[in-house]
């Protein structure tokens, strides 16, 4: 072995290699000392350019997340902020206020806009649902509110963001919405906080106002989630639920494209949503089953509908995917979204707020698109409640009943009458419609059309009401059938509410 060893280092091929091998090494490192010795002196002469900080010179401090705190103020804008805390000051005339607010004024009344005026909102999520819902909320007369997000503007935020420019491209989001609405409502009092939210830090992202007028040391008087990470958000709801503060979150805008399905609804209503589904699960693991209202898409995907795409085989073979995005739990992919969805979500939680904080009148209803099997099931009920009635008193004979209510007026009930829920329990599930009382000629076929061959039952829809399956059967079997008074089935509370509800069908039946 020893004697190969010898005979191959004294060849001549060996000690060519050799050479070879260590000339390369040789070049390499003479390369990457020439390379880093370069590196040492552009970062020599880079940081020999950078002048001292001085009056001509200024400069900010980063944040943790690497941006400026605050933009660089154009001259306009400049004007803009010192008229903005001149008019936070008080040197704003009130009358100018009250005419660009007119349109409100008239829709809310003075009583209803001096509510809003007087409220203070947190925002949360300054992106392309927030931004559009803060901008309604300062136009609308909100005075006071305050900004949370952690993020800065990108070029990709443009095809959604209610405020940014190209300008505002880098600047912090929260930094940009005050500088854009500050120049349409200087009078609006903004709080901004370029943090991210979490739950270790609630307590004082969320504390009362802080600055120093007469509302200091206010609680909110709402909270907007509209923070797409599941994390964040749990957190927040949580929070607010457990700390009695009101709160209305919006869930997922991405792969939609429906305006038209876009509702309010409580948060155990939710459907036909990723976002909505997880954070359902994660807060009833919390022990928070239902009391958040919350903005939803009922739309469902489809063939040629936009969707998230799994991550491909590259995007694994980097590492964890988790290390992929910038901050944990925050996605690595780009989502989906067309560019007027997050407006209409985030208009529909700004006018949730703007309408409940000045008093006026919301019942939601739960009505939408895909509804017409819930409206012939009721109808085939209505009608099955009907024969049994009528030959109860006309007799078993009786074949070929009609009446005279359609499926639209079915829809009509249920939804806009009714809101989707039954009239005694307020429940929204397997709902049915029947007769409220006993009519005085009973529920036989009228004779005049049985002349003419016609099994007809006269039936006008405010004799109707919505309730759940079994609450008809037991209001069928006691009052329509066995005779009992109303108000020995129902209490005082039921009867009004029926009869607030016959009062608004007589309104809106001439509209019909």
């Amino acid at each position: 072995m020893a004697s190969w060893i010898q005979r191959q280092g004294g060849s001549h091929q060996t000690q060519l290699a050799a050479t070879a091998v260590i000339s390369g090494a040789a070049v390499a490192g003479a390369i990457f000392g020439y390379q880093a010795f370069r590196r040492k002196e552009a970062v020599q002469r880079l940081k020999a350019s950078i002048p001292d900080v001085n009056d001509q010179h200024h400069a900010e401090k980063l944040t943790e997340y690497g941006v400026a705190a605050a933009a660089q103020l154009s001259k306009e804008d400049e004007r803009s902020a010192l008229l903005a805390r001149r008019a936070q000051e008080g040197d704003y005339d009130d009358e100018l206020i009250l005419e660009q607010l007119a349109r409100n004024r008239v829709f809310l009344s003075d009583e209803g806009l001096a509510k809003l005026r007087s409220s203070y909102i947190i925002v949360v999520g300054c992106g392309g649902v927030g931004s559009h819902a803060v901008a309604s909320l300062a136009r609308s007369g909100v005075s006071k509110i305050r900004l949370i997000d952690f993020d800065q503007v990108t070029l990709s935020s443009l095809n959604r963001h209610a405020l940014a420019t190209l300008a505002d491209v880098g600047t912090p989001k929260v930094h940009c919405i005050r500088k854009r609405l500050e120049q349409i409502t200087p009078w609006v009092k903004f709080d901004c906080r370029n943090e991210l939210f979490g739950g270790s830090v609630a307590d004082n992202l969320l504390a009362p106002w802080t600055w120093d007028d007469n509302d200091k040391g206010r609680k909110p008087d709402y909270v907007l989630d509209c923070i797409d990470n599941i994390t964040s958000k749990v957190e927040l709801l949580h929070y607010c639920h457990s700390h009695s503060i009101p709160v209305i979150s919006a869930m997922g805008a991405g792969c939609k494209s429906d305006p038209t399905r876009v509702t309010v609804g409580d948060i155990s209503l939710s459907t036909d949503d990723p976002l909505s589904r997880s954070t359902r699960r994660r807060l009833k693991l919390l022990g928070v089953n239902t009391g958040i209202p919350v903005v939803f898409s009922t739309e469902k995907p489809g063939p040629g509908k936009a969707t998230l795409l799994p991550l491909n085989e590259a995007e694994f073979s980097k590492g964890e995917v988790g290390e992929l995005s910038v901050l944990p739990d925050f996605r690595a992919r780009i989502l989906p979204v067309l560019g007027t969805m997050p407006a209409v979500f985030g208009y529909t939680v700004a006018n949730h707020v703007i309408c409940d904080i000045s008093g006026y009148p919301m019942d939601y209803s739960v009505g939408g698109k895909g509804r017409d099997k819930l409206y012939d099931g009721v109808l085939a009920a209505l009608q099955g409640t009907l024969e049994r009635l009528a030959r109860a008193e006309y007799g078993p004979s009786l074949v070929g009943l009609r009446l005279p209510i359609s499926k639209d007026d079915v829809g009509y009930l249920v939804d806009e009458i009714f809101r989707g829920k039954s009239v005694v329990s307020g429940l929204p599930s397997r709902v049915s419609l029947v007769p409220w009382e006993r009519p005085e000629r009973g529920f036989g076929p009228d004779p005049e059309w049985m002349k003419q061959g016609q099994t007809f039952v006269p039936l006008e829809l405010k004799d109707l009401v919505c309730m759940t399956k079994d609450e008809a059967t037991r209001h069928e079997k006691e009052v329509l059938l066995g005779g009992k008074k109303l108000a020995e089935v129902y209490d005082a509370k039921t009867i009004e509410t029926v009869q607030k509800r016959q009062r608004e069908m007589e309104f809106h039946e001439q509209y019909r």
